[in-house]
């Protein structure tokens, strides 16, 4: 079989099922067992768990990642025409949250170096009506936000275990949304999500919003909605939690040999990390100005590659109505012309880490 008919996936979620098979086929008998598959057990022993492993705050399981956006914001006293400031330089569920409460998201640019939001930018961005940041994840606004009286809420749907300065995503912000969508370092096995906050008072409303306002079964406080974590994937989940840090780990040994083989590659920018902040990896991204033909390279080779993401939120039909134009955000605009995902998970094994690593050199050196 020839190298190049061996393809290279971007994440390999059948591996780690097989890894943990026994284990999580037990739990998922445990659930059919019992026959209760909302909520129950399985999932308060993840928030358990989850709010431990993040910092010993609260967490509140709910259906997907993209609800625990709205529900978090919501939570925090964001309503109808308010200003939430995030950025274009990520996938649209970050926006959704913000829009289906009827306010508007604020666009600032990222910073050249880390494409995080570029917390310089963010002052000039406050306005009367500005309510919270959502940064995308995580930048030291913390003292910014507390200076203007504002609201944070992480989007950590993608930082799964990372830390800045020694706490772990998701105990930082008045509160943090978690997507565990399967190929997420902490995956279910189907979506799901979570809210994390160290506020008592928010955590015992979500609950509740989640489960339609309810007091009791009958009775409700309020109208909510329908974003209860299924009792499968708690139970999937529960397996997964205690291999995180494990898996984390390896990630950073892919990322620390990417680095080291393409440093000083001509025409490629390695995205910096931020001070302060250990990365888990959930993607592994560099920038280079011929992306396309690069990309195209690396597929005819077998090696799924990808683009996270390839245009930025404020370019899109789907934002029209904030009449941004193109050129507001250069670096987010650039940025998405060049940037590309190489395959990382934990599973991945150095002789495909070489050859990927040795696709990309031959490409790069080929063109200078």
């Amino acid at each position: 079989m020839s190298a190049r008919s061996q393809k290279i996936p971007l994440v390999d979620l059948k591996a780690q099922y097989l890894a943990l098979k026994p284990e999580l086929d037990a739990a998922i008998a445990r659930v059919l067992d019992r026959a209760s598959f909302i909520l129950g057990p399985e999932v308060e022993a993840f928030e358990a768990s989850f709010g431990a492993y993040c910092g010993g705050v609260q967490a509140i399981g709910v259906a997907n990642g993209t609800d625990a956006t709205g529900m978090a914001l919501r939570a925090v006293g964001v309503v109808a025409g308010d200003e939430v400031i995030t950025v274009s330089h990520t996938f649209i569920a970050t926006i959704e949250g913000i829009s289906e409460l009827g306010a508007k998201p604020v666009f600032v640019d990222v910073h050249n170096e880390t494409l995080l939001m570029d917390v310089s930018k963010v002052e000039a961005a406050i306005t009367s009506r500005t309510k919270a940041i959502l940064p995308v994840h995580l930048d030291p606004i913390l003292a910014l936000a507390e200076k203007h009286g504002l609201k944070v809420v992480e989007d950590a749907c993608q930082a799964h275990g990372a830390e800045y300065k020694g706490r772990r995503a998701g105990s930082m912000g008045d509160a943090a949304t978690f997507s565990f969508y399967p190929g997420k370092n902490l995956g279910a096995y189907g979506d799901a999500g979570a809210i994390t906050t160290r506020h008592s008072e928010i955590a015992k409303w979500l609950k509740s919003l989640r489960n339609h306002g309810r007091a009791t079964k009958y009775t409700h406080d309020f109208e909510g909605r329908n974003s209860r974590m299924d009792a499968l994937q708690g139970a999937v989940l529960n397996v997964k939690l205690p291999h995180l840090d494990h898996w984390n780990g390896k990630r950073r040994e892919v990322a620390s040999r990417y680095d080291a083989a393409l440093a000083g590659l001509p025409n490629l920018q390695r995205i910096a990390i931020a001070p302060g902040c250990t990365p888990v990896y959930h993607l592994y991204v560099v920038r280079v100005p011929n992306r396309d033909k690069v990309l195209a390279t690396l597929i005819n080779e077998g090696i799924e590659a990808g683009i996270h993401y390839p245009v930025p939120l404020h370019l899109q039909a789907a934002c029209d109505y904030l009449g941004i134009s193109a050129g507001a955000l250069p670096v987010s605009e650039r940025a998405a012309s060049e940037i590309l995902s190489l395959p990382i998970f934990p599973e991945l094994c150095e002789k495909d880490q070489d050859r990927i690593i040795d696709v990309m050199c031959n490409e790069l050196l080929s063109n200078v």
